[in-house]
């Protein structure tokens, strides 16, 4: 090819194509090991340097000597990344009922990004696995059983587990506040049956608040556990 020449420094320029070098190349897989401490998830070595791992089922598309570009390595350490999520999440809820937030939150603490934890979260709830309204009905019953509530409470509870504002609205619409503050009486009476009722009813009345009771739930429950004490202690004439 004839060289240009500039007319205003009479130079010669000489024109070169442009060289392409292939940008897409990752490596080729050289080594595919299962992990010491958890036998079903393999670790995958390009050019025998550890590039990511994945659960053992996708492991086994891959063999020796396969050529990954960019693109692919970049789907698979995603995958990888989904499966280590969603068994983080799996044990998590293995322990009891977790809400949406719960789970983002634990997720987001073990270091995995907002992509991952939402396209986690989004299967699981395909799955029937994380579900809020499930999950405060179980929190209600939880609580009812174990330690009764009252409607302040469970409500700052839920709030604090990232339940939607209208989730616990409706959730708490039908709650027997008074007869749960019957029941949570149950768990002092023993204890401040021995008192005289002016410090019987304080100690009750500010146990049941605490429980986030109403005033005048705690009050009507309070008198109905002092009554109790003093029926149950007179001497019967039968």
């Amino acid at each position: 090819m004839r060289p240009l020449r500039s007319s205003r420094t009479g130079l010669a320029i000489v024109w070169r194509p442009k060289q392409i070098f292939p940008t897409h190349m990752a490596g080729i897989i050289t080594r595919l090991v299962y992990q010491k401490r958890n036998r079903q998830r393999v670790n995958v070595y390009l050019d025998d340097a550890y590039a990511f791992a994945l659960p053992d089922l996708e492991a086994a598309r891959l063999h020796i000597g396969q050529q990954l570009d960019e693109d692919e390595m970049a789907q698979l350490q995603r995958v990888g990344e989904d499966a280590k999520a969603r068994d983080r999440a799996l044990r998590l809820l293995g322990t009891r009922p977790r809400s949406e937030h719960e789970i983002r939150t634990r997720l987001r603490k073990a270091a995995f990004d907002d992509p991952t934890c939402q396209r986690v979260l989004q299967r699981l709830q395909e799955q029937g696995y994380v579900d809020d309204a499930e999950f405060v009905q179980w929190w209600l019953q939880n609580r009812n059983q174990f330690h009764p509530s009252g409607r302040r409470l469970l409500a700052a509870e839920l709030r604090q587990k990232g339940i939607a504002p209208d989730l616990i609205t409706h959730a708490l619409t039908h709650l027997d506040e008074q007869t749960l503050a019957v029941a949570a009486t149950q768990q002092r009476v023993s204890r401040w049956a021995h008192l005289d009722r002016e410090n019987f009813r304080r100690k009750m009345l500010a146990f049941l608040q605490r429980r986030g009771f109403s005033y005048s739930s705690s009050g009507e429950a309070c008198e109905q556990a002092w009554s109790g004490i003093h029926e149950s202690s007179s001497p019967s004439y039968d």
